[in-house]
């Protein structure tokens, strides 16, 4: 394979840039436009003839705009006659809709899965799916990271004594396991039921958590409503010290707020999956990068090494 030609939407420029310095290449320039009747256009200025191109761009709001300029980016690219695309994609939002639970719905994960190969993807990077199902959706090859060293390696810093990792929900216990068993703790997790896309119910926690410091992990916080939920059993289990860390802190609508007016957390620690513009930073906010991790992602698939070991939880 032929040179590494990295591009970036205008989802998260600082994080294509980070991955670029890892990488000590330069982040290739493009020109993304919008026409006098809405439409937006798409020019890659670097060479991509024959060359391993990848196009970091998470799926941030604004969404619809965001996936219209990775597809555009992605057909200029395979118009260019690159020789292999891949689709960097720190934060797949699509990911929520990946079944069929109610009558007449559609499964828009799958759909922007078959869109990306449509628009020329041969492979795509993503990160921490909200649901491990997706993955399975693309018809072309994938490689779906996570988060968990990166997360682990900023709590080994600290003494966890008297520690318990708790998952908001029996579908994330899977991960939160793995994240436990990684820091030596236990693990603990809710019984959820959401009754709307803002609205969830926790009946209870599963798990010896009374009178211990608790990790709270999820795959990503929008609203917080979640959090708040959790919070408020652990607080009912007169647990003390409670952290909350996640992957893709997007804190949409309410949760900054809702975050703010909990004394009670005394550290929230997330990733830049997604960018995190300075108004949302809380003071007991601690933003990881995980640039690093993406650019040796990327130098082992342009040099065909396994993945694997940059996420396997067992070291």
């Amino acid at each position: 394979m032929n040179r590494i030609v990295v591009f970036s939407g205008n989802a998260h420029p600082k994080l294509a840039g980070d991955i670029c310095r890892r990488l000590k290449r330069p982040l290739s320039p493009s020109a993304i436009s919008r026409f006098s009747n809405n439409c937006v256009g798409v020019q890659l200025h670097t060479n991509c003839r024959e060359a391993d191109v990848f196009i970091i761009q998470p799926l941030v709001p604004p969404v619809q705009e965001h996936l219209v300029e990775l597809l555009l980016m992605l057909d200029a690219a395979r118009g260019a006659s690159a020789a292999r695309i891949t689709a960097v994609i720190p934060h797949y939002a699509y990911a929520r809709s990946d079944k069929k639970d109610a009558p007449r719905i559609s499964i828009a994960a799958r759909l922007v899965a078959d869109l990306l190969v449509t628009a020329g993807t041969n492979r795509v990077l993503t990160m921490t799916l909200h649901s491990a199902q997706v993955h399975g959706f693309f018809s072309v090859p994938g490689d779906h990271m996570n988060a968990l060293k990166v997360l682990a390696g900023h709590f080994r810093r600290r003494t966890l004594t008297n520690t318990i990792v708790v998952s908001p929900d029996l579908g994330n216990a899977k991960q939160a396991s793995h994240f436990a068993r990684m820091l030596k703790l236990p693990v603990a997790a809710g019984s959820k039921r959401r009754l709307s896309d803002d609205r969830v119910v926790l009946d209870a926690i599963v798990g010896d958590v009374n009178g211990k410091n608790a990790i709270v992990l999820d795959d990503e916080i929008a609203n917080a409503g979640t959090i708040v939920e959790v919070l408020q059993k652990l607080r009912e289990r007169r647990v003390k010290r409670i952290v909350v860390a996640c992957t893709h802190g997007l804190f949409t609508g309410p949760a900054i707020e809702r975050l703010r007016t909990r004394t009670d957390i005394e550290e929230i620690v997330t990733t830049d999956t997604v960018p995190i513009p300075k108004d949302k930073r809380l003071p007991n906010m601690v933003v990881l990068s995980i640039a690093p991790l993406l650019a040796d992602a990327i130098r082992s698939i342009h040099l065909g090494r396994s993945v694997s070991r940059l996420f396997d939880v067992t070291e």
